[in-house]
């Protein structure tokens, strides 16, 4: 019996500690799993925390802070080594190393700056308007003794004035002749002057303003007709538009001829930007493409191209006979067309920097880092331009191209980390140039190409400046018309040349000139010509 009790006391008991233990177990695996769920909440909260940290300090530098990408701070050590050209960065000792002021040393005043480059330059036959003021014959006598004053000098007081704009009436009589006896013969007059627009009332001195004012000023004609009404001259704002779209038509084969210049140079910028366009009865989204060429070395011509969308099918028509180098960003569009080979894509170093900028709060570290190194580059680059094109490749093969493998190296090894925020600026950043590694050293080998597309860019601007004005284009044909305008203005404005000036002169050349000849009235040609001595 003892033995039996022993064997049942001893299973019960055994079962009471197997129960045990298994209740233990049991309570103290739910702590670590509610300790493991509240570890994964954190991490997801702490990420969607820095998310948010992230574009709260984008949102704040947007509306409170400094615009510019510009970054001031320098390397860790204070110094910004480029191996190999110390010389070029040397201060006035001859030292590299920036000289560390004793903050307890007072501020000096800065001193303002007396170049003359805030003067005001005038041309040499500008009218002058003189005022004389005399002293009335009461003030001409002395108050105290009586006598008569005597002149001794004058004071001469210059002020640049203005004067509204004027407008005149171009009278152009012309004589007819006929024969006294015979009739039959006819009636003779001379021919009129050649212009654009034969039959119209304007001017082409007016047409050119007109243009001007539209697209170089970036005037909406209701406000161009309100200021000529101010004159005293009454034309609608139909009436203007006809006449904008007439001579975007007449242009248009000097258009054609720019745009061959720019698809035969080798060396592109492109980029686009949208415009609204009226169709029917309500507003969609349009396309202006820019392409910016010409001369290798400084690129004189702005193309603008208007588009009813953005498809690629676009720049593959626009750009379908070229070949040779390309600046862009990493529109898809542009993506697709540098993989049919046809062009050397030059990927836009800008973009790249822009997307690593603003990553402020990813990896502080890291994203200094790249910053410098990019700006490594650009000093390199700022070098380089300044020697032959030989001598620029060689900088970019000796000095450039390392630096590009060292960021490609570095960005690639902090993606596989894989501890970067989907969604987070720096993840965007890194994938951003993860995509473009295979191009991203193109521009080392031609002497022409450059670091970034600001060329395109800057053309872009003009057309954001202009839409904000006048908002939209009246129709598809408009558009067309503007484009053509566009482009001849803003190649004016680039290379320095009078828009107006250049215009007037063109209008009454235009018709007559040769057709084989025609890249004579470009204004490149045309402002060389200009300056030829007359033979």
């Amino acid at each position: 019996m003892k033995n039996g009790f022993f064997l049942f006391r001893f299973s019960a008991d055994f079962g009471i500690i197997l129960s045990m233990e298994t209740l233990k177990n049991q309570l103290l695996e739910q702590p670590v799993s509610d300790l493991e769920l509240a570890l994964v909440e954190n991490k997801k909260l702490h990420q969607e925390v820095t998310l948010l940290k992230e574009q709260l300090e984008w949102f704040k530098r947007q509306i409170f802070g400094k615009k510019s990408e510009k970054v001031v701070a320098l390397a860790d050590t204070g110094v910004m080594y480029l191996p190999g050209l110390e010389q070029y960065f040397l201060d006035d000792e001859g030292s590299n190393e920036i000289s560390k002021k004793d903050p307890k040393e007072p501020k000096s005043r800065k001193k303002p700056i007396r170049d003359a480059k805030d003067a005001i330059k005038l041309p040499s036959d500008l009218p002058v308007k003189t005022i004389i003021l005399y002293l009335t014959e009461e003030e001409k006598i002395c108050k105290e003794t009586g006598a008569s004053l005597v002149k001794i000098g004058e004071d001469i007081t210059c002020k640049l004035a203005y004067t509204p704009g004027s407008y005149f009436i171009k009278k152009i009589i012309r004589f007819k002749y006929a024969h006294p006896t015979q009739e039959e013969n006819g009636v003779l007059s001379p021919e009129l002057p050649p212009t654009i627009f034969p039959k119209c009332r304007a001017d082409d001195s007016l047409l050119a303003e007109i243009l001007v004012k539209k697209f170089a000023d970036h005037l909406p004609l209701y406000r161009i007709s309100e200021i000529l009404f101010r004159d005293g001259i009454g034309i609608s704002r139909k009436l203007l538009s006809q006449w904008v779209v007439y001579c975007g038509n007449a242009l248009t084969p000097l258009y054609n001829e720019m745009v061959k210049q720019v698809l035969t140079s080798g060396n592109i910028f492109v980029d686009e930007s949208p415009i609204n366009v009226q169709v029917k009865s309500s507003v969609k989204k349009g396309f202006m493409w820019v392409i910016v060429g010409g001369n290798e070395t400084n690129p004189p011509y702005r193309i603008y191209d208007f588009r009813e969308d953005r498809k690629h099918e676009n720049i593959f028509e626009i750009l379908k006979d070229y070949k040779g180098v390309f600046h862009s960003d990493k529109y898809g569009a542009y993506v697709s067309m540098s993989k049919k080979g046809q062009v050397i894509w030059c990927p836009c170093w800008v973009h790249i920097r822009r997307y690593f900028f603003e990553a402020e709060s990813g990896d502080p570290e890291f994203r200094a880092w790249v910053l410098r190194k990019i700006r490594y580059l650009y000093m390199l680059e700022k070098v380089a331009w300044n020697r032959s094109p030989e001598e620029r490749i060689r900088i970019r093969l000796e000095k450039e191209a390392p630096i590009i493998d060292e960021i490609i190296k570095k960005i690639t090894n902090r993606a596989s980390v894989g501890n970067l925020l989907p969604k987070s600026k720096l993840s965007q950043a890194i994938h951003y140039f993860l995509g473009l590694v295979p191009c991203v050293k193109n521009y080392i080998n031609h002497a022409y190409a450059r670091l970034d597309n600001n060329v395109a860019e800057r053309a872009v601007r003009p057309l954001a400046i202009g839409r904000k004005n006048w908002l939209f284009f009246g129709s598809v044909d408009a558009g067309q018309c503007g484009a053509v305008i566009f482009s001849l203005i803003q190649t004016c404005r680039g290379l320095g040349i009078n828009s107006q000036e250049y215009l007037e002169d063109i209008f009454r050349r235009l018709l007559d000139h040769n057709a084989s000849k025609l890249y004579e009235l470009l204004p490149d040609q045309w402002l060389l010509r200009r300056h030829q001595p007359s033979k």
